[in-house]
């Protein structure tokens, strides 16, 4: 036998939840952006420019400095828990928005990403049914999709999901719920922002729920991103109870760094801890230090604003942008109050998905909206980040646009 020669057939078989896995569309369409001269508004990557470099060259150096107590045990195998300084920051973080939180129920993931992936495997059997709002992040979809639920889009509207809508689902006489999955503040994708009676509303209906009530998974990731006034206090804060909560340190000092949390009631913290040993024992202790020592001396303080000083600035790019070039097109967009993305719907008739190598061929690249929907998608709806182009670059590509929707409506 040759056995150079390829079989004709794989011995390996998938698993079922492997044929439910898919790319992530916005990770294809930035292979599209890496083209020269394309103005890239699709990839939801927080701006270079807010990396505190400097910051973070000098806590390296802290850590792994000669005679540093804490260089052997940063290149240690570590607890899984997370790293104890690190937990009661998160904690201590927490209490500032009105959640009384012990950073025993802290949990420390690679990226708040692993956080949904690790409430996926606790929480989910195939066929579970779980509520999400319209349209709804694209990674929650991809985490939870693989444990093979039953994935029910509730209507929604600018102030996100309707509480009448949840209502009427929750009496629909169907299997209750698993958990509802939101992003109240500057949502992927729409950038809209759950406001105060619109939570209290929400979470009336989820506590009033048959069987103990509806449970809460809130992700906030974009929360400290805001441009005038912080968003109301946390889900968290108003049933403990009731809520997981996952936070992230990607868009505030770097994503390289890979570093989230998980927040949990103590009744559930114990499985969500057994699935992260799973699946890579702890996250890397050596980030966690480093981390730890820019924290110090309230560096955030001082950092954040920063960033919301320049996105905030580019929303405003954005803002002028749109509201100059679509013009008579009958385009709408949101106006988002914090975070990094624009929604904007096509007029009627248009798709977002065929628009798109138009787009390109014009210079820019957007995201469409159809695979943030978990059902019954808009086709007339585009996902815009806003955080790595200049004011020029925008103008730029929303020009762009304009000329692309303009020909395509004609």
């Amino acid at each position: 036998m040759n056995h150079t020669e390829s079989p004709t057939t794989s011995p390996w078989r998938l698993a079922a939840r492997a044929a439910a896995m898919n790319p992530s569309a916005i990770r294809e369409i930035l292979k599209v952006t890496e083209r020269p001269g394309i103005l890239n508004f699709a990839g939801g990557l927080p701006s270079p420019e807010t990396f505190p470099v400097e910051a973070m060259r000098a806590a390296c150096a802290t850590v792994l400095g000669e005679g540093s107590a804490i260089a052997k045990p940063a290149l240690q195998y570590a607890a899984s828990e997370g790293l104890p300084e690190l937990r009661q920051w998160v904690a201590g973080e927490m209490a500032k928005q009105g959640a009384t939180v012990s950073p025993d129920q802290v949990l420390i993931t690679t990226g708040s990403q692993q956080g949904l992936d690790l409430v996926a495997k606790v929480l989910i059997d195939a066929g579970s049914p779980l509520l999400v709002e319209t349209p709804t992040y694209l990674g929650a979809l991809q985490a939870f999709t693989p444990m093979q639920p039953q994935v029910i889009s509730v209507a929604s509207d600018d102030e996100g999901v309707l509480p009448e809508a949840l209502a009427a689902q929750l009496e629909s006489g169907a299997e209750p719920p698993r958990f509802m999955y939101l992003l109240p503040n500057f949502q992927n994708p729409t950038g809209r922002t759950m406001p105060e009676a619109r939570r209290e509303a929400v979470l009336a209906v989820c506590r009033a729920s048959a069987g103990g009530g509806l449970p809460i998974i809130e992700d906030n990731p974009y929360g400290e991103l805001w441009f005038d006034q912080p968003p109301p206090a946390p889900l968290l804060a108003r049933w403990p109870e009731g809520v997981i909560y996952l936070g992230s340190f990607s868009k505030i000092l770097a994503p390289g760094l890979r570093l989230g949390y998980v927040i949990a009631p103590p009744a559930l913290y114990p499985k969500l801890l057994q699935a992260k040993q799973a699946a890579d024992l702890h996250t890397p202790g050596f980030n966690q230090r480093v981390v730890i020592e820019v924290l110090k001396g309230g560096f955030l303080d001082r950092h954040v604003p920063t960033i919301r000083a320049l996105y905030k600035a580019q929303r405003d790019a954005m803002m002028a942008a749109l509201g100059q070039h679509m013009a008579g097109l009958d385009v709408a967009w949101t106006q988002p109050q914090g975070g990094m993305f624009v929604w904007l719907r096509l007029p009627e008739g248009l798709n977002a998905q065929a628009l798109l190598p138009k787009a390109v061929d014009a210079g820019m690249a957007f995201v469409p909206g159809t695979p943030f929907y978990a059902h019954q998608p808009d086709a007339r709806t585009l996902r815009l980040s806003f955080v790595t182009s200049t004011a020029a670059q925008i103008d730029q590509g929303m020009a762009a646009l304009a000329r692309v929707i303009r020909a395509a409506a004609s």
